[in-house]
């Protein structure tokens, strides 16, 4: 077999071009093995991972702790309908409703998911607490990202997300973020709630000023409208603290969680208080799979990971990230803004940021750009200062080459 630089022998390129649906821009590399901060593609070449599955690797690729949950529970017990009690779902649900604001959670299988079943509590919540079906409309903000189905996409403030799938759902109004004046007027006799992410991922790394979700927070008291927090991206460490609204005095009435939950397996969570939970009886909502005993076993694993000094660690990595990257906007003009929390970074461009991506990938780096001209530097929580170093070190060698 001919081997083709950085993409393995690529028989599993020409497998997923013909037969799987063209969704995905993928990059030419075939994974085939993950530890910690690193993978290794089917040539044995090693790369330093900084999207950790978009967010998803928080605690590393194939932590032993993970590992061993999901062999142990595979061996005992991997699927039951949600007709009957499982232990793994109830001791996760335990865990998360002893780290959070939650009284509830339920489980489902991917932010997208949670999302909806959020959306589908607040309507339920509003027209039998409020009676009459006049409320129904939730407000979210514009560059905001929340998923793919139906709901998620109108939800979304991304024209480019909702092309082609139209008509959309009725009864969600976009704002901008960060735009209390926006919020305000955005009010209505509709309204039911607003959805907002504590720190908007895929539409940029976008932070909110100071004061601001404390501010809608109170909004939101004040109208009796409740206030959901998508924490898909930002939840479980990411951030710095297990959840980003830690960081502010600010607590929601409902919120998401998905990605880094469960250590990579797929699993999708919302949690509510129990006055506002109790408006989902039996028959209201459902998921085949969801809490699924591994998938739950994973996360359980996961929430232990999710240590003070881990959690310490992502915020002073982070820091250090930050202060190295600004030291590169400092020279080089096309750089517009260094941002980000914790583990959650960003580095806007004057111009779009794939071919960057892709040069890192020749050197064995992966990061992710978004929003177009967004790169984006999401690694694994116990990444230390020097896979830092050789990130920023290699960007700088692409920044001083002159082949931009």
């Amino acid at each position: 077999m001919v081997k083709k630089k950085g993409g393995g022998n690529n028989i599993s390129k020409e497998m997923t071009d013909r037969h799987i649906f063209k969704t995905y821009n993928r990059y030419p590399v075939t994974f085939v093995r993950g530890e910690g901060v690193y993978l290794w593609d089917e040539t044995g070449k090693r790369y330093i991972d900084f999207v950790a599955g978009l967010a998803v690797n928080n605690v590393g690729h194939c932590h032993k702790d993970v590992v061993k949950a999901i062999s142990d529970q595979a061996s005992k017990l991997i699927h039951v309908s949600n007709l009957y009690y499982t232990q793994p779902q109830s001791e996760l649900a335990r865990l998360m409703t002893a780290s959070s604001f939650a009284d509830r959670v339920f489980f489902c299988n991917s932010g997208a998911e949670a999302n909806e079943a959020a959306i589908k509590l607040a309507r339920r919540y509003s027209r039998e607490r409020f009676g009459g079906a006049k409320r129904y409309e939730i407000i979210t903000m514009l560059n905001s990202f929340h998923g793919r189905t139906m709901a998620t996409i109108t939800a979304t403030g991304q024209k480019k997300m909702q092309e082609g799938f139209q008509p959309l759902l009725a009864g969600f109004k976009h704002i901008p973020f960060n735009d209390l004046e926006a919020l305000k007027k955005s009010f209505s006799e509709k309204t039911c709630a607003v959805m907002i992410e504590p720190i908007q991922g895929e539409g940029g790394v976008n932070i909110p000023d100071a004061g601001y979700l404390e501010a809608v927070g109170e909004l939101c008291r004040e109208k009796r409208v409740l206030l959901i927090f998508d924490e898909v991206q930002t939840g479980m460490g990411r951030t710095g603290r297990l959840f980003a609204h830690e960081h502010y005095n600010v607590k929601p009435d409902i919120m998401t969680l998905a990605k880094g939950l469960a250590g990579g397996m797929p699993i999708g969570a919302m949690l509510a208080r129990e006055d506002i939970a109790s408006f989902l009886p039996p028959g209201s909502h459902a998921s085949t799979f969801g809490g699924n005993p591994v998938s739950a076993a994973a996360g359980i694993a996961t929430f232990k990971l999710m240590s003070r000094s881990l959690l310490s660690n992502c915020k002073s990595v982070g820091k250090y990230m930050i202060k190295r990257l600004n030291t590169l906007k400092k020279r080089y003009k096309f750089i517009k803004d260094v941002r980000g929390a914790g583990l959650m970074v960003a580095m806007e461009l004057d111009f779009p940021g794939r071919e960057i991506t892709m040069m890192m990938l020749e050197k064995g780096i992966l990061i992710n750009c978004t929003a177009e001209r967004v790169l984006r530097f999401v690694p694994p929580l116990m990444v230390g200062k020097k896979e830092v170093d050789i990130v920023v070190d290699a960007l700088e060698d692409i920044f001083s080459s002159g082949e931009l």
